[in-house]
């Protein structure tokens, strides 16, 4: 039986919180920092951060790829490291102030490398997903019990995946945002949670952001808690080793 994948993005976001937490236990500049980046390096396309109006912490967080190894996708992080505690358990959990710029390399549909399904192209909607299962995966609402967090996480991923795929819906806004200076439309949402955007990058020609009829472009996600999402801005990431593990 052949299923279909969405870039192989089911689960993505608990494995970047899984990465989050594995990479805080080795020190700075450690094994965990070499492996973390190995897998970017590996990238046949280019990854986004926040530009150079921030000057924060960052940080690495980790990569997706297909079963053949290539990486599909990777996420990079800014500001604080969001922890999975709970606001009872640790009240600064709540206030922890971060941004995650998600990047989706531009692929048109395709057979899995294992022949046994078909992966749909990558599009906004697929930017939108990631960014919406990792701002979820780095949740912990208030006054949930742990037995009861996976049902809940479970609820909210299937209600995130709907709202990728109907971005002209009333739930999400307009927002322009410079990307490597070029003011760029993205779709954005707020929830008690924090926020998500998604959009796309101008293709390698600069006439296009329409996805994987681009040409060799990306998809840009984004979500974050405590950091406004107005005013910030995207690039590509000159030196990817710059960032932490």
């Amino acid at each position: 039986m052949e299923t279909t994948s969405r870039v192989g993005a089911q689960g993505a976001g608990t494995a970047d919180a899984s990465a989050v937490d594995a990479a805080a236990q080795d020190a700075p500049g450690g094994p965990a920092d070499r492996r973390a980046v190995d897998g970017y390096l590996m990238a046949s396309f280019p990854w986004y951060g926040l530009d150079e109006a921030y000057t924060g912490p960052r940080w690495l967080m980790q990569v997706g790829a297909a079963a053949d190894g290539t990486v599909e996708h990777g996420s990079t992080g800014h500001g604080e490291e969001p922890t999975l505690r709970s606001e009872r358990a640790d009240p600064h959990a709540a206030k922890q102030r971060f941004a995650v710029v998600v990047t989706v390399a531009s692929r048109p549909g395709r057979r899995s490398a294992d022949g046994t399904g078909v992966l749909e192209a990558t599009s906004v909607s697929s930017a939108a997903w990631l960014a919406g299962s990792g701002l979820l995966s780095c949740t912990w609402p208030a006054q949930m019990e742990r037995a009861l967090r996976q049902d809940w996480l479970d609820q909210q991923t299937a209600l995130a995946w709907e709202l990728a795929d109907h971005l002209d819906d009333s739930a999400w806004s307009t927002l322009s945002l410079p990307v490597d200076g070029v003011p760029t439309d993205f779709r954005y949402r707020e929830s008690e949670y924090g926020w998500v955007l998604a959009g796309s990058a101008r293709d390698e020609h600069g006439d296009g952001r329409s996805g994987a009829a681009a040409g060799g472009g990306v998809h840009i996600g984004a979500y974050g808690r405590g950091m406004s999402a107005y005013g910030m801005g995207f690039s590509v990431i000159k030196d990817i080793t710059a960032y932490r593990g």
